[in-house]
């Protein structure tokens, strides 16, 4: 395993996004991706899609939520 995976395995403890690890890395987006494709393939982290923007709460309720928290 080259350094810049185990870097990436490292720092994967939880969900980053490509754009992330490379700049964390200081590495190209393109380097990454290629580094990245390569972990996948060998299942040692898993790639997921991003959360719908219709997966999101609304504003309304966001906003309830922290006010009620406010008061607390």
């Amino acid at each position: 395993m080259q350094p810049e995976q185990a870097a990436i395995l490292t720092m994967c403890a939880y969900p980053l996004s490509v754009a992330e690890v490379s700049a964390y890395l200081s590495l190209p987006f393109s380097v990454v991706t290629a580094l990245l494709a390569k972990l996948v393939e060998n299942e040692r982290v898993e790639a997921i899609a991003p959360v719908p923007v219709a997966a999101y709460p609304e504003r309304g309720l966001l906003e309830a939520v922290i006010h009620g928290l406010r008061k607390l």
